[in-house]
């Protein structure tokens, strides 16, 4: 950065105690006080070029000592010094640095043309014009030291003039930018040809957020830099400034900030959510659930969330799982991960999805989106579902909150199921039904199908309902006698009980038993044949009862004969061991 050098004496200012005086033959015959500093000079290098002091002496004898208080000059006993050092022809240097409270003073003491030529005011006018209007940092760090001097910078016109230089040098093309700028991107060379496209976004985050509003502002205005690039800028300053929240949790990270911190990141948040642009991509979505994260943090106003929570929804469906997996930050949860604020930018998604009609939402890009989000969701329950404290009910939650159509398969989700099993051994049979319930077998693989039937985790029912879905479908992939024989391997044998079958019909003149009630999201049906198929297929996993292993009946013999080439499978038979198997488990825990 520039700086100018003026006056060709030595330094004679000296300090003894709490005064500040001249090395000098002459006697002290003014004494200037501000604030806990007392400078003992002299009349005749100050008074012919400080108007103000001309103006507060007149009325004294010449060869009187006068005492003078200046408690209110702009800068302090800094400020006054330099303007005194000049006044002695000391040499100063003025930089960006110093020239704010440099120039104010001098107006304050009236250090101008009209006084004496060549006075203080011009020369530091000349180097303002000149030398920091033209650059490019020192107009940032003049701009940046008017926060101590904010009205007397306005009235001067400083701040107006420094955020014009600025404003008109950002549009400039990265061929064409000559001036040093400060960029720490990563994979970033500055042997590099040409500057970054958002070469000025780092200088520009060193400002206050006031200051920072004005420039965007100022830039926006123009329509020359497209979105994306302001977007950018508001990224970089949000990294500056405000806290990281993608750690986990500590305990005493509630007291970590005093509510003054607090108060200024929740405003430099509720400025930046303002600024964001509404092209949608000027942000990506994962700086804006970031923000979400960070609103809940600070505990930002419903407004502020409201707004985050629909913008992040407008672009759910381009989110990563690294985006989504922010810690919680409620005082009363045990559990690590922040799964109800991931809910509620689902739920804002799906109020858009639910004003579509079912035509929009097959022949529409809408579509594609809301079957990435599913996937995305899935695949985030794979992560969440490893937090041990994570309750069943929020899982639940967020499994539900997406309609059938959102899942084109399973799979996913029946592995998200089976972590959260084992991650959660001691799961009661009412929770693992509950976290089952959504699960739709049709919607399987065949070797995930394969490896449900093999799994002991889950609830009987959830094993029978993929038996029946394997004979109803005549499915080839897995062989129904090897499923049959994975299940009667597992436990030891035990008698069961007379009517232990009873209520489970399976033939097509048995009565039907009534089917557990469970929530479904309405969805717009694709087509009245996907329809029926899924009816056709529904119907022998509605003929059971939810609650399987306490049902009643006798226990028929086996109507699959060894050996034969075209049997069947025997649901009877296979939860009659399970139930054995299951009861075995129980009494062991019990145990």
């Amino acid at each position: 950065m520039k700086f100018m050098k003026i006056g060709t004496r030595p330094d004679i200012f000296y300090t003894e105690e709490a005064t500040r005086s001249v090395i000098s033959d002459l006697p002290c015959d003014l004494v200037i006080q501000i604030n806990n500093i007392t400078y003992l000079l002299h009349k005749f290098p100050l008074l012919p070029k400080c108007g103000l002091l001309q103006r507060l002496c007149s009325n004294s004898d010449d060869s009187s000592t006068i005492t003078l208080e200046l408690h209110d000059i702009p800068g302090g006993e800094e400020a006054f010094e330099l303007c005194a050092k000049f006044c002695y022809g000391i040499t100063i240097n003025v930089s960006a640095h110093n020239f704010v409270p440099a120039f104010c003073a001098a107006k304050f003491l009236q250090m101008t043309e009209s006084v004496e030529k060549g006075n203080f005011v011009l020369k530091l006018e000349a180097f303002f014009n000149s030398c920091i209007l033209e650059g490019w940092k020192d107009s940032i760090v003049t701009l940046q030291t008017t926060a101590k001097l904010t009205e007397w910078s306005e009235n001067l016109g400083i701040i107006r003039k420094c955020i014009d230089s600025i404003v008109e040098k950002i549009p400039t093309p990265p061929a064409k930018v000559t001036w040093s700028y400060t960029y720490t991107r990563p994979g970033y060379k500055k042997t590099q040809q040409s500057a970054p496209r958002d070469w000025w976004t780092e200088d520009i985050s060193d400002l206050d957020i006031d200051l920072f509003r004005c420039i965007i502002t100022a830039i926006r205005s123009t329509y020359i830099l497209p979105p994306q690039l302001i977007g950018e800028a508001l990224h970089v300053y949000a990294s500056r400034w405000l806290p990281d929240t993608t750690r986990t949790r500590s305990p005493e990270s509630s007291m970590s900030q005093t509510d003054d911190v607090t108060e200024k990141n929740r405003r430099i948040l509720e400025a930046i959510v303002s600024m964001i642009p509404a092209d949608k991509g000027s942000v990506s979505v994962g700086f804006l659930l970031r923000l979400l994260s960070i609103a809940n943090y600070l505990g930002a106003s419903p407004v502020v969330k409201t707004e985050l929570i629909r913008k992040s929804s407008l672009q759910i469906e381009e989110a990563t799982v690294s985006d989504l997996v922010f810690p919680s930050r409620a005082s009363s949860s045990q559990h690590v991960y922040d799964i109800d604020l991931v809910v509620q930018v689902i739920e804002s998604f799906l109020m858009r999805w639910r004003r579509q009609t079912p035509e929009t939402v097959e022949n529409t890009q809408l579509l594609r989106a809301i079957r990435k989000t599913g996937k995305l969701i899935d695949t985030y329950l794979q992560v969440v579902a490893r937090d041990k404290n994570m309750p069943v009910p929020k899982v639940v939650s967020l499994v539900e909150a997406l309609p059938d159509i959102a899942r084109k398969d399973h799979d996913d989700l029946y592995k998200a199921i089976n972590i959260y099993l084992k991650e959660h051994p001691d799961l009661s049979k009412a929770d693992k039904k509950r976290l089952c319930r959504s699960l739709d077998c049709q919607k399987l693989s065949p070797e995930v199908r394969a490896h449900a039937v093999k799994n002991e985790r889950l609830p009987l029912r959830t094993v029978v309902q993929v038996l029946f879905f394997e004979q109803d479908k005549g499915s080839r992939t897995t062989d129904p006698r090897m499923l049959t024989q994975e299940l009667f391997s597992r436990g030891k044998q035990m008698p069961i009980p007379v009517d232990d079958l009873n209520k489970l019909h399976l033939g097509g003149d048995e009565q039907s038993v009534r089917t557990d009630g469970t929530r479904r999201t309405p969805v717009p049906e694709s087509s009245s044949r996907d329809y029926r198929k899924k009816k056709r297929s529904d119907r022998n996993s509605q003929q059971l009862e939810p609650e399987i292993e306490e049902v009643e009946g006798k226990k028929g013999k086996d109507a699959r004969e060894e050996g034969s080439s075209g049997s069947k499978l025997d649901p009877k038979k296979i939860i009659q061991s399970r139930s054995r198997s299951d009861h075995g488990r129980d009494k062991g825990r019990d145990r």
